[in-house]
């Protein structure tokens, strides 16, 4: 009788969710065939990311779509919509790791039908992601992730974008900061997450420093895992090894806790931390880090954005509706959308629905403005962008609590970028032949 039971509930509960499976699967059928162009953001909605990081992405994404369909954007960007056609989204979270992304792109695009795909935090993720997105042939923006192997992974892109920058010029520009605000610099150590980020990340920074300062000695390198949370192992081995610098690429929750464990323990009160993601951090740090580190923006976002219409748009209405300011994560999402948007009205006939085919050609070598300034796809063959980068020091004020940047410089990305054909490393040993930095 028990066995009975339990069988009849257990078909209720499949025939239920087969109802409700079946349910999703029409509505979604329906709302593809609706006549919106729908987007796909993936960004980090929980986990050690999501806070300093992935929502404030999501939240930007919002905000634009929304007043993109009011067709309340300064222009060039105040046709409603996309094209004229108006945008839908489907956010997921970014959290599970390479295959499991990897699935849920595949879900956006058969069975969401999205027509487009923004996204993608982790550099893991991205280089999963990116030759799924040539096979299935969906436009697929990657606006963050900054892995340099992504166009050697996917070396004749057609489909695949990306809008941000890429860890090459991070590095390149942080240690050129250095040399110029810290010439006496003799030693540096480095606290990487291990994976491809943090990897790249490193090689880039220490080939620079050694090409512009070879007399500059590594005398630690500390490879916590990604996302571990504590570091008072490593937190000691860099106190023991006793640098001038200490360099790291940690984001979000983690480079939050590392920076706050190591404050805590007194590791920057005679070296100085470089942040390449540090700006990720200024509205939380809470003067609970050094005053004098150094921070950058992953570009001209954020705190080092420049003064322009379409920031003067975004920046205020970001703040006024999450009640603090946008940080680069913010930035490039909506730099994402904005480089779509512009793609699609270049190629598509005016008020139409654009074509994957119509994007492709729209995207491919584009300039278009965003609130961080001028975006130039002038790499891989077209799908890549560049831009200047800027680095500065933190500073908190105690007295009305908020957080600002000094000594602030900026290099231009023709400075910081190699040219297509040649990998970061090799443009790097070579003493970046082509180099526009002045």
């Amino acid at each position: 009788m028990h066995r009975t039971a339990h069988r009849s509930n257990r078909t209720l509960h499949l025939s239920a969710a087969a109802i409700a499976l079946t349910a999703a699967l029409s509505s979604t059928a329906m709302a593809a065939d609706n006549g919106k162009f729908r987007i796909g953001i993936v960004t980090f909605l929980s986990g050690a990311a999501a806070g300093p990081f992935g929502v404030p992405a999501a939240n930007a994404a919002k905000l634009t779509v929304e007043a993109l369909n009011a067709g309340a954007l300064p222009a060039p960007y105040n046709k409603k919509g996309i094209n004229g056609v108006e945008i839908e989204t489907v956010i997921i979270d970014e959290a599970g790791g390479a295959t499991k992304q990897t699935e849920e792109f595949r879900n956006l695009v058969q069975r969401q039908k999205v027509d487009a795909v923004i996204g993608y935090i982790s550099s893991g993720d991205c280089l999963a992601i990116a030759p799924t997105a040539e096979e299935l042939g969906v436009p697929t923006v990657f606006f963050d992730c900054g892995t340099s192997k992504v166009f050697e992974t996917v070396k004749n892109p057609k489909y695949l974008f990306r809008t941000g920058l890429d860890a090459v010029v991070d590095n390149v520009a942080a240690a050129r900061y250095i040399v110029e605000t810290r010439p006496d610099v003799k030693t540096v150590a480095s606290i990487q997450q291990n994976y491809a980020w943090g990897q790249d990340s490193w090689n880039d920074f220490i080939l620079t420093l050694k090409q512009i300062k070879p007399e500059v000695k590594v005398v630690s390198e500390q490879w916590p895992k990604l996302a571990q949370g504590q570091y008072g192992a490593e937190i000691s081995a860099l106190s023991v090894a006793n640098p001038d610098i200490i360099h790291s690429s940690f984001w979000g929750g983690d480079m939050e806790a590392m920076m706050l464990q190591g404050a805590a323990r007194g590791l920057f009160d005679k070296r100085t931390a470089v942040l390449t993601c540090g700006e990720g951090g200024i509205e939380h740090f809470k003067g609970q880090v050094p005053n004098g580190t150094i921070i950058g923006g992953r570009g001209p976002f954020g705190a080092f954005s420049p003064k322009n219409a379409l920031n003067d748009w975004f920046k205020p209405n970001f703040t006024a509706q999450y009640k603090e300011s946008p940080t680069y994560p913010a930035y490039k999402m909506v730099q994402a959308i904005l480089g779509l948007k512009a793609a699609a009205e270049k190629a598509a006939k005016p008020g139409a629905m654009p074509t994957a085919e119509q994007i492709v050609q729209g995207f491919t070598g584009l300039t278009f403005e965003a609130p961080s300034g001028t975006v130039h796809m002038s790499r891989a063959k077209g799908h890549q962008a560049v831009q200047s980068v800027t680095y500065g020091e933190y500073q908190h004020d105690a007295k009305t609590g908020k957080a600002s940047v000094a000594k602030v410089k900026t290099y231009p990305g023709e400075c910081l970028m190699p040219p297509d054909g040649t990998t970061p490393a090799d443009w790097i040993k070579a003493g970046f032949p082509g180099a526009k930095c002045s």
